[in-house]
């Protein structure tokens, strides 16, 4: 009697310890900076994670790509690398990335290699100037970036500081929870409402929703061709807001919070975008579409609203304004409830 007695205490302590994660190693998060590569990569148990990249050929600082839990990369591959079946539209759409397409009249948002010289005038690019802080360490690694948001002219509107936050949360959930503060540096600046911006990422194909409309692939040799059919058998892609809004429909619709689910090489994966409270804007209008671009835009108002609501927002110089985001990274579909418990102790911090 009393061996059945230990027996079953041990079996429900072991039972309590998995279900309170008492028992779990916490992941190794890595941040190692490589400034000869102009990277800074961040592992999770020395696998890639993530890796925040500044190079001269895409006019903003980036995440890319991002890794889910199980390793498929979950943003697109182009222009950065040749992937057979990656759409060849947007060169501006490069992992995760936070800019905006009309400040003081120039354009951050669309901006990269592909602007004929002509027409650069038009564009702003935001410059990295420094890794201040990257640590490593169990369950959260920590990286801090500062940049500048220059006119064509060289002139610098905006100073910006990032600290990311990178979280092992379980095995198959990962945070990254982005604080970007943008100090205004010219005597005015002005946000003013466009439907380009502003917390973003573009995703593989596989979480794209699936369409019939014809678009330019890239092929196995890197070579752009016009496909007038589109193969939808590995598209599986689907949004889902806070307020149970789907598919295509999510567009110009408010919410705290937008997921997009799918599945890659059979593995099934979400990635969710919160906002939180203190934001500019909030709950942020959806730009998230179809093809792959989902995006946060809290400043664009016309479009979005058809014309009932306008934002345009301003900083005199030294006047600051915080955007804090915070981006879920799942080896599951993960359920509304656990995406609200994740959104209230954002909404808390």
């Amino acid at each position: 009697m009393k061996i059945r007695t230990i027996s079953l205490c041990t079996s429900l302590f072991l039972g309590i310890s998995v279900i309170c994660g008492c028992q779990e190693k916490k992941q190794m998060v890595e941040v190692k900076v490589d400034p000869a590569d102009k990277k800074v990569e961040v592992t999770v148990d020395g696998k890639l994670f993530t890796s925040y990249i500044y190079p001269n050929t895409i006019m903003k600082p980036t995440l890319w790509p991002l890794m889910s839990p199980a390793g498929n990369m979950l943003t697109r591959s182009f222009p950065l690398a040749e992937k057979e079946g990656d759409r060849a539209d947007h060169p501006h759409h490069v992992g995760v990335w936070l800019n905006y397409g009309d400040v003081n009249g120039l354009d951050f948002w669309n901006n990269s290699e592909a602007i004929p010289e002509e027409k650069r005038s038009g564009y702003g690019t935001i410059f990295h100037q420094s890794v201040d802080k990257a640590e490593s360490g169990e369950g959260k690694g920590v990286l801090e970036t500062s940049a500048e948001w220059k006119s064509p002219d060289n002139q610098v509107l905006l100073d910006e500081s990032t600290h990311f936050d990178f979280i092992a949360l379980s095995p198959d959930v990962r945070i990254i929870d982005r604080t970007t503060t943008l100090t205004a540096v010219a005597d005015e600046v002005h946000f003013n409402d466009n439907k380009e911006g502003m917390y973003a990422i573009r995703v593989a194909r596989e979480l794209e929703l699936p369409s019939d409309k014809p678009t330019d692939l890239v092929d196995s040799h890197g070579v752009v061709t016009r496909v007038e059919s589109m193969d939808n058998s590995k598209i599986t892609g689907n949004y889902r807001s806070a307020d149970g809004v789907e598919g295509e429909d999510v567009w110009a619709t408010r919410s705290r919070w937008m997921k997009l689910s799918g599945v890659i090489n059979g593995e099934n994966v979400s990635l969710v975008i919160i906002d939180k409270p203190s934001n500019v804007g909030y709950p942020t209008y959806w730009h998230a579409r179809g093809y792959g671009l989902f995006s946060a835009n809290p400043l664009g108002q016309k479009v979005f609203s058809d014309g009932k609501q306008e934002l345009n927002y301003s900083l005199k110089k030294g006047e600051s304004t915080v955007f804090k985001y915070r981006l879920v990274v799942t080896s599951k579909n993960m359920s509304d409830d656990e995406i609200n418990r994740l959104a209230d102790e954002f909404a808390k911090e």
